[in-house]
């Protein structure tokens, strides 16, 4: 997820504090967020309601030219306002609050004569895929189990990635975008997503292994694309990180770039396969 995920650090002096840093930060807030995800409806919106004000910040300082806290709070009402219609049961309201969000900022840059591209990427970046983690939570038979496994996941192969990257190295994934991804950090990322899902598979006793495995490699490669996506906004923003909120990870952005193209990838996918199968359960095939 995060710009190192994958990377050859060639600045060995400063790995293990680096590395302190990132496992402290994570020690303190993966039990908030998996505490968040168990609990549920209010406790799961509220920590998403505190994620979408973050978003909107970093988002808007990426994409918006000198945008700051002010710039970003049409950006952040409009996400606070979908998570809690989503979170009541109205996820169709709440993607007509976006879409009336977008709108609103689209005629008001036009007025402006300001550039209509970054509110085009800003709104759906940061409002869509909280939505989807509301919808597929809220989902009855696996909405609990399917969260958890995205976000592990995403965790796995972030960890992964960063491990095979530093430790074998080798050919560059994109250097244009992020210099020192590694195609030996994607594929140790998939063999993390896998790997993780397997345990799932086994853990839940039901579903196919199989199939589990195909779509956790499906979604490595969004996870992948993601993180990329995040890079090229800080590359044309001139930035490292896309804040400085958490130690030793930058701003949120760089820990949920992933998690936004996985939870979109997941519920798109979940979308298809309820289309077909109404009765069956997010993400688990039977």
């Amino acid at each position: 997820m995060t710009e190192t995920s994958g990377e050859i650090d060639p600045g060995s002096s400063t790995r293990a504090g680096d590395l302190k840093l990132r496992v402290l930060s994570a020690l303190l807030l993966a039990p908030l967020a998996l505490g968040a995800v168990w609990l549920g409806n209010w406790a799961f919106a509220l920590l998403l309601a505190a994620a979408a004000i973050l978003m909107s910040v970093e988002t808007v300082r990426l994409l918006f030219a000198g945008g700051g806290i002010g710039a970003a709070m049409p950006l952040a009402a409009t996400a606070i306002l979908a998570i809690v219609l989503a979170t009541t049961g109205l996820p169709d309201a709440a993607l007509a609050v976006g879409a009336a969000g977008l709108a609103f900022s689209l005629a008001a840059r036009s007025w402006r004569a300001e550039r209509l591209l970054p509110a085009l990427i800003a709104y759906p970046y940061v409002v869509l895929p909280l939505i989807a983690l509301i919808w597929l939570r809220q989902d009855e038979g696996y909405g609990l189990v399917a969260v958890l496994w995205l976000l592990t996941m995403v965790w796995a192969i972030d960890i992964c990635a960063y491990f095979a990257g530093r430790l074998i190295g080798g050919p560059k994934l994109a250097p244009r975008i992020s210099p020192k991804k590694t195609w030996a950090g994607l594929i140790g990322g998939m063999a993390g997503a896998v790997a993780l899902s397997l345990g799932f598979s086994i853990w839940l006793d039901e579903g196919s292994a199989v199939i589990l495995a195909i779509v956790a490699l499906g979604l490595t490669v969004l996870e992948q694309a993601g993180d990329f996506a995040e890079s090229a906004m800080k590359r044309r923003a001139g930035t490292k990180d896309s804040g400085t909120l958490i130690p030793g990870h930058g701003g949120i952005l760089d820990r949920v770039d992933g998690l936004i193209a996985v939870v979109l990838g997941a519920a798109l996918l979940s979308l298809v396969h309820n289309a077909g199968n109404p009765a069956a359960g997010v993400l688990i095939w039977p």
